[in-house]
């Protein structure tokens, strides 16, 4: 699917969405800490400009020694010149100090904020129904956050630097070129302001030509922030599955994949330098003919005796610096394009996340709340997909406490949605679970999860590592016929990777044992399990927690058979579904 390219103007869109990221940190309680260094950078912005104003009189004051000849003088403005470019660079140094300080500072809240939202209970719902509008998460929280901060950190203080150079410069550029014409031919013209009206007809024809030249970078950043994280997540999944490719013989379709997704960005990466290299033309040409503009102008009055060596130094400085502030737009396009591409993804992923909770919280789901007795209780429960579409209705069930029951059903897609919707994680259709107040549940699915890390913290979560002693973990292990991997507790390795499909599911019941929940809800937990070690699992499961109940939904015949209970779910034409022996 390809993304949708937004304008590249200021328009009512950008202006909601920036304001609404601004505001997640400038009204969080870290705002008072960021405030005083938002003022200090302020502060320091300001006071770079001023010092750039003595400076160009400092050096106006050391040619006009040279122009004197006179060597008392000359050393006089160079010590008055050194003192004042020393305070600029202590400034200059300083100022960028700061803005990293508070970058970070707002950096670490905005991406806590976005963490929050993503690794939260919508996370699931959030895939299921969002997923092809916030492609790679992952990317937008790490790097688009940081573009964001930094572009608006340096933007904003770049542009208020430019506003107080104008503002400073101005006054001094009328006054020096207010005493001299403006010689055509023959004819001497004499316009109050001269280099001013210069500098402001410059700097309107420059942003004209550059916005028309750079309008269609923002579409193109914001297709390159997708591309290549698609490449990128696309060589991370095949790392990951490396077993499963080569089983398959499948190395040369994922080259292909891979190099398609790399064709894209090639073709972005031409379009994008493309535009880049005529946008850097034309923004060169205009600086490079702008360093000489204020010689030309003020060459003439120079030579006719009307102005100092000095004046004209200090002209040129002056001219520089307003024509640089008025050109501010200009030499910050190619960033705004970027951190408007950034605005973009942020707010787009920001609102989906809201449109997820929305979703999830509304009345018309599955609600999955605290019971009222010790067992629970399925009522009324329909299951559809995310788009509607039915999987299962009609659904009611009691699973009491202390007895084992097994829901067998066939393979497919009903079983595990409704293992999802118990476990609140399918919020997609209507009906409730009532789950027992203050019950510790432990789910387990089919495919098991092995955090990165050490083999503690896989075999701990999502406990901390050191909730749980060695000798009880060594135990668990011992229980399950993994105690070869005790001496490898702390080894940190891709565990899912390197343990077998049935090491992961027997490392999952070690979990179990060591978490002894008060409810273990299972979803063909030992699928990847001969018969003879499952159901040495299910009796180290009696065993060792029986005051545990057990739920395991399976498709196979003989696990139904070591429960006390069996529950039959069937489902018909429709998704008309019913749970026979409830």
């Amino acid at each position: 699917m390809q993304p949708t390219r937004h304008p590249g103007h200021l328009d009512a869109r950008f202006i909601r969405h920036l304001a609404g990221l601004t505001r997640i940190y400038w009204t969080s309680k870290d705002a008072k800490r960021g405030a005083p260094l938002l003022a200090l950078c302020v502060a320091m912005e300001l006071g770079l400009v001023y010092a750039n104003v003595n400076l160009a009189w400092a050096n106006s004051k050391v040619f006009d020694a040279v122009q004197s000849k006179q060597w008392p003088r000359f050393v006089e403005a160079i010590e008055i010149f050194l003192g004042v470019a020393l305070v600029v660079v202590l400034i200059s140094t300083y100022r960028i100090y700061f803005r990293n300080i508070l970058q970070i500072r707002w950096r670490e809240h905005l991406t806590q904020y976005f963490v929050d939202g993503w690794i939260g209970p919508y996370a699931y719902g959030h895939a299921q129904l969002h997923h092809r509008d916030t492609d790679n998460p992952d990317q937008r929280i790490s790097e688009d956050i940081q573009s964001y901060v930094a572009s608006a950190l340096g933007l904003s203080l770049s542009l208020l630097s430019a506003v107080a150079t104008l503002i400073s410069f101005s006054g001094v550029l009328w006054r020096l070129s207010g005493t001299w014409p403006l010689r055509i031919g023959e004819h001497e013209f004499w316009i109050p302001g001269l280099m001013m009206w210069v500098a402001i007809l410059y700097s309107i024809v420059s942003m004209y030509l550059t916005h028309k030249v750079g309008k269609t970078l923002v579409g193109i950043n914001f297709d390159r922030l997708r591309f290549e994280a698609d490449f990128r997540y696309g060589l991370v999944r095949f790392r990951d599955h490396t077993e499963a490719v080569a089983l398959a013989r499948g190395q040369q379709v994922e080259r292909r994949i891979a190099m398609s997704r790399f064709h894209q960005v090639i073709t972005n990466w031409w379009d994008l330098i493309t535009k880049q290299r005529n946008l850097t033309l034309l923004t060169g040409g205009i600086g490079q003919a702008n360093g000489i503009v204020p010689l030309l102008v003020a060459a003439p009055a120079f030579f006719a005796g009307r102005m100092s060596l000095g004046g004209v130094t200090e002209t040129g400085i002056a001219y520089g610096q307003v024509s640089g502030a008025l050109s501010w737009f200009v030499d910050a396009y190619q960033e705004i394009a970027a951190w408007r591409a950034s605005i973009e993804r942020l707010s787009t992923f920001r609102e989906k996340l809201a449109e997820t909770r929305h979703d999830v919280e509304r009345g018309d789901v599955v609600h999955v709340d605290a019971g009222s007795d010790v067992d629970v209780h399925v009522t009324h429960l329909s299951l559809t997909q995310p788009s509607g579409e039915p999987i299962a209705t009609g659904l009611d069930a009691t699973m009491a406490a202390g007895e084992r029951t097994a829901v067998l059903g066939p393979a497919g897609l009903a079983k595990t949605t409704l293992f999802r919707a118990i476990a609140g994680i399918w919020p997609f259709g209507h009906g409730s679970v009532a789950i027992p107040a203050q019950a510790r549940t432990l789910f387990l699915a089919r495919q098991p999860y092995l955090p990165m890390g050490s083999l503690r913290e896989a075999i701990a979560y999502p406990a901390e590592p050191s909730a749980f002693a060695d000798e009880n973990v060594r135990k668990a292990l011992a229980l399950v016929d993994l105690d070869v991997l005790a001496p490898r507790l702390d080894e940190r390795e891709s565990w899912d990777q390197t343990l077998s499909g049935d090491e992961q599911q027997r490392l999952m019941f070690a979990r179990a044992v060591l978490h002894a929940p008060d409810w273990l809800i299972m979803d063909d937990a030992t699928a990847a399990l001969d018969e003879a070690t499952e159901k040495r699992v299910y009796e180290i499961l009696a065993a060792e927690l029986p005051r545990t109940t057990v739920v395991s939904l399976t498709n196979r015949p003989d696990v139904a058979r070591i429960h006390q209970r069996r529950l039959d779910l069937v489902v018909g034409e429709g998704g008309a579904a019913s749970l026979r022996g409830a």
